[in-house]
């Protein structure tokens, strides 16, 4: 195979880069918006800009890096082990909330298809057994899981992007607009009520750069995918749930644990809504499925370079971090009992905005890193100084997303990163010779 077959052009990195984003985050939503109101398009303005100078500084460190490990490998640079390592542990730990939220949409959507009404102690049952279904189900291996998380992701995909299409022919600017501000709250705390909801459907940007070896001209074209992408993306996300807003009563669409399917339900009547909800089910749980090996994988990978406990890289002869994934399952299930709330949407919001907060610690630690990035990699002309400033930008933005999230949230969040200070100390002598002891 030559170099140019092997890889790809602009388009097609960034409609990758799209679909990387456009997982199961957007399903709901709508319902999560509602109980704001329809300001929220103003926090998806502002996540927008957000979202795409963290995703150009990502690109940017992306190329300059020359250690591997993503984000860790980025803190590196400027915090040694220490940031790598909190890094790691954080990305890992917003990996394992995230993931409970997107079993908690799967048990949503699944409840409304089949029309069950289920109470805040089953809801959490129901969770807990898809996190296992989806756990045991990777134990032979998952080389499939990428195509099957290609496939399912379309059940996602194609209904909203159906109704940024045709939803305009049901649009009320009447309901829209009496769904402004259904709290009556003051500009600045409506409009920061869902920055951290809005930032949770743009999570996974990072992961864009991923493919920087695989594209034609990196330097040229990652950046414009990487942007492209992100627009795209927050381009469908503003015109679908602010297009549901003006379809569905806010009262209604608040309370909802399908969103779109309802949305379909007005539209095209009940049959299309159920088809819907029945595709938003499969995507939620391929995408669960692919993300449960991906978080084994991430553990068993920080295991092998000492940060993690060593039980997390023990594979079996298929080289399947079993034991691993039972014990992420097991925190996991810890995670979706002790949110219990009393409702669906309230549990998700508790987990979102808990996995916004602990995601968030490693885009900081990478965008403080990105300027000692660039001058290790001989980048000392002007666009190290833009570079710099759009990474301040991100910063920014990401400290108001943190202050967004909500007091519970940042405690949460600020606990378990305190543990992991802790849990490096205990690791630390690792990485630290007796001469490098001595003279510091």
């Amino acid at each position: 195979m030559t170099e140019g077959k092997s890889k790809m052009n602009v388009i097609q990195l960034t409609i990758l880069t799209a679909i990387n984003m456009m997982g199961s985050g957007i399903i709901m939503l709508p319902a999560n918006l509602a109980q704001v109101g329809t300001i929220s398009i103003l926090s998806w303005l502002i996540t927008g800009g957000g979202s795409m100078a963290l995703a150009y500084a990502f690109a940017k460190a992306g190329m300059y890096s020359r250690k591997s490990g993503g984000m860790g490998g980025y803190a590196e640079y400027a915090f040694g082990k220490s940031g790598s390592f909190m890094a790691n542990y954080t990305y890992g730990v917003s990996l394992l909330i995230a993931n409970v939220a997107i079993a908690i949409s799967v048990v949503g959507y699944a409840s409304v298809f089949l029309g069950a009404k289920l109470n805040p102690v089953q809801v959490a049952l129901w969770t807990v057994i898809v996190l296992w279904l989806a756990t045991i189900l990777n134990f032979k291996g998952s080389k499939t899981s990428g195509k099957i998380g290609a496939f399912t992701i379309w059940g996602v995909i194609i209904p909203v992007v159906v109704l940024s299409v045709i939803g305009w022919f049901w649009f009320s600017g009447k309901l829209y607009i009496n769904s402004w501000n259904v709290n009556h709250l003051p500009f600045f705390p409506a409009v920061g009520k869902s920055i951290a909801i809005t930032l949770w459907a743009f999570l996974g940007l990072e992961s864009a750069c991923v493919n920087m070896d695989a594209v034609e001209n990196p330097e040229k074209n990652v950046p414009i995918a990487v942007l492209g992408g992100t627009i795209g993306v927050g381009i469908i996300y503003i015109i679908s749930t602010n297009l549901i807003a003006g379809i569905v009563p806010n009262a209604e669409l608040a309370k909802s644990n399908a969103p779109f399917g309802l949305a379909f339900s007005y539209m095209l009547g009940p049959i299309a809504g159920k088809v819907v909800m029945a595709l938003m089910v499969i995507s939620c749980f391929g995408s669960l499925f692919g993300w449960q090996f991906t978080i084994a994988e991430l553990f068993r990978s920080s295991s092998c370079v000492g940060y993690f406990p060593k039980i997390f890289s023990k594979t079996t002869r298929s080289n399947v971090p079993i034991i691993g994934m039972v014990i992420i399952t097991f925190i996991q299930t810890l995670f979706a009992l002790m949110t219990i709330s009393p409702t669906l949407s309230k549990q998700f919001n508790a987990l979102v905005n808990l996995a916004v907060v602990t995601n968030l610690i490693p885009y900081l630690l990478s965008m403080a890193a990105l300027d000692t990035i660039q001058r290790s990699a001989g980048i000392f002309d002007n666009k190290r100084i833009v570079t710099n400033i759009i990474a301040i930008i991100a910063s920014i933005y990401s400290f108001y997303a943190l202050y967004s999230s909500g007091f519970t949230a940042m405690m949460g969040g600020a606990i378990l990163t305190f543990a992991g200070w802790t849990l490096y100390g205990l690791i630390a002598n690792r990485f630290n010779s007796d001469e490098t002891l001595i003279n510091e």
